[in-house]
């Protein structure tokens, strides 16, 4: 028996060994490629959504995750970081720090491509309670008005603008001020439209209005030259 299993495979084993490498070769070729499986590893990035209405993200998360996902061959080359993406949904999120969990159903992936593995496993993040608050505008002036001319007012309007953020950025004693208005440039009372500029980073304002009226009331003027002077005699 024994010499029977061994001439099963030593006799004639050039040819056999050869018959096995041509059909694994012919198998290779002739299998279709979808089903045939690769692994690919991919950094995408980490879309935030659902940001409740009445809280604002002071610590944000990653911005981007690392995956990695199976495919077939005749897929695995056109997936990459543009048509794959996390989503995070901050809908049942709460005040204070929040521990999220990433999962593989949170992976935006095309049809037929798996995710196999996700890293960090978690992000974390810190939401605050939003506040708003009225804060003074200032006229931001620069420039020193020519000579012959003073500047007898200036009135910005509206006087106050409601801006809102995190609870912790906020602080009753910002002001808004305006866009920088040159003074050596007017010689008559104006009335001039400006962009606001906000006093921190993590407040916006709560109107889509970004736009004050700064009046400028200018009391002088120009001097006359030699020449003109001289016709009045």
């Amino acid at each position: 028996m024994k010499r029977i299993i061994r001439n099963i495979f030593l006799k004639n084993w050039g040819i056999k060994l050869f018959s096995f490498i041509l059909a694994l070769v012919l198998w290779l070729i002739l299998i279709p490629e979808e089903r045939i499986f690769s692994e690919k590893n991919l950094t995408v990035p980490l879309e935030i959504h659902n940001i409740p209405s009445t809280m604002e993200l002071v610590e944000k998360p990653r911005s981007t995750v690392d995956i990695k996902i199976r495919a077939s061959n005749r897929l695995i080359n056109e997936i990459s970081s543009a048509n794959v993406h996390a989503v995070l949904d901050l809908k049942d999120a709460f005040e204070g720090r929040n521990d999220i969990p990433l999962k593989k159903e949170m992976i935006s992936i095309p049809v037929g491509v798996e995710v196999k593995d996700i890293n960090p496993s978690q992000v974390k993040l810190r939401l605050e309670m939003t506040k708003e608050i009225m804060l003074d505008v200032e006229a931001n002036l620069i420039g020193k008005m020519q000579e012959g001319f003073t500047l007898e007012k200036i009135e910005v309007i509206p006087a106050q603008v409601a801006v809102k953020g995190p609870e912790s950025k906020i602080n009753k004693k910002y002001k808004l001020r305006t866009s920088p208005i040159d003074l050596s440039s007017l010689t008559q009372s104006s009335e001039l439209e400006t962009d606001l500029i906000l006093p921190n980073p993590d407040l916006k304002l709560s109107s889509p209005e970004s736009k004050v009226t700064v009046r400028i009331i200018i009391q002088g003027q120009e001097k006359e030259n030699p020449q003109e002077k001289n016709n009045k005699k």
